[in-house]
């Protein structure tokens, strides 16, 4: 049974509610977000003050480093208003160290907060952490499973740029076995109908089957051909990402693959490239400057303003 079965979902009501997974999510649900964040987006780029979480704390709970998830979640509870409570690297700065369970960690961040945004090295910790408290727990990705906040930011940008969410074909360049991204880009756009998916990955790191249906197309390469492989398959959307080697064990270097300039010339010119960051090397900088990679110039910005959607909605401050 897939991890996230057992929470709730969101039916249009997000005061109060978890949110762990994409799954909880249905196309409605989605469109709200991105209406809330539509809104906060131009509240932003106006430099408009904004109070409705003032008097409110949000814990930050990171047991995995962080640069954007963590940043954003932050700027998004004090552009609201809202005082934060952080901890990064826990295992080592906080009573972690001496053996405290993640829910005991979760009770004592509870007393503190009116909402946690947790990041843990896990799969399903998500879950755990919020089956111990009673404050809705944001889940900013649990080890290999989901990390919904980034599938909301994507898929708000994909939106953003071809003003649908249907009938697009979408490439999952790298490790579909590991990446979360990649299961909640799949779980959220399958929603919606005339998708194709192709998985695009070395042998061994195919999708998992819970997160696959029959749109969904593995194409198992020697990473070498990436460039030739996009070229046959002409998709709108290249979601690359890197290999995630704190998941696999031996040598992950087999498996390195490269996006560049050459890859561009395989791409359509309506076709973006997306990536999550970090990048490590699997992107060269000289595809930064082309307009159609996206993840400097709107995803990173989008997260700020779907992160601070979530935590108006599920504070209750938006309806």
């Amino acid at each position: 049974m897939p991890i996230n079965d057992t929470i709730g979902k969101i039916s249009g009501n997000f005061k109060g509610k978890d949110i762990a997974s994409t799954d909880q999510f249905s196309p409605k649900d989605f469109e709200k977000v991105f209406s809330v964040a539509d809104e906060m987006k131009k509240d932003v780029q106006s430099h408009k003050p904004l109070s409705m979480l003032g008097g409110y704390a949000v814990g930050l709970m990171f047991f995995e480093p962080s640069t954007r998830t963590f940043s954003s979640f932050s700027s998004a509870a004090k552009r609201l208003g809202a005082v934060t409570i952080e901890h990064q690297n826990p295992a080592q700065s906080s009573s972690v160290a001496k053996g405290e369970t993640l829910e005991d960690s979760m009770r004592v961040l509870e007393a503190y907060s009116d909402a946690i945004v947790l990041r843990h090295p896990e799969a399903g910790s998500a879950k755990r952490a919020a089956d111990a408290v009673g404050i809705p727990v944001l889940n900013a990705g649990d080890g290999p499973n989901q990390h919904p906040s980034q599938t909301l930011l994507d898929l708000y940008t994909i939106l953003e740029i071809f003003g649908h969410l249907d009938n697009l074909k979408i490439a999952f360049v790298g490790d579909p076995l590991h990446y979360r991204v990649f299961h909640g880009q799949f779980s959220g756009l399958s929603q919606y109908g005339g998708n194709t998916f192709y998985g695009i990955s070395p042998k061994g790191l195919e999708m998992p089957k819970e997160y696959r249906n029959e749109s969904y197309q593995d194409v198992v390469i020697d990473m070498k051909d990436v460039n030739k492989t996009l070229g046959e398959i002409k998709p709108d959307i290249v979601s690359v990402g890197r290999i995630p080697k704190e998941y696999i064990s031996g040598d992950a270097s087999q498996y390195n693959f490269v996006i560049n300039a050459d890859t561009l010339k395989e791409l359509l010119p309506k076709s973006i490239i997306m990536h999550p960051l970090p990048r490590i090397d699997e992107i060269t900088t000289d595809v930064d400057a082309d307009p159609r990679a996206v993840y400097f110039s709107r995803q990173i910005r989008n997260g700020l303003y779907v992160r601070m959607a979530l935590l108006g909605l599920v504070l209750g401050k938006i309806s």
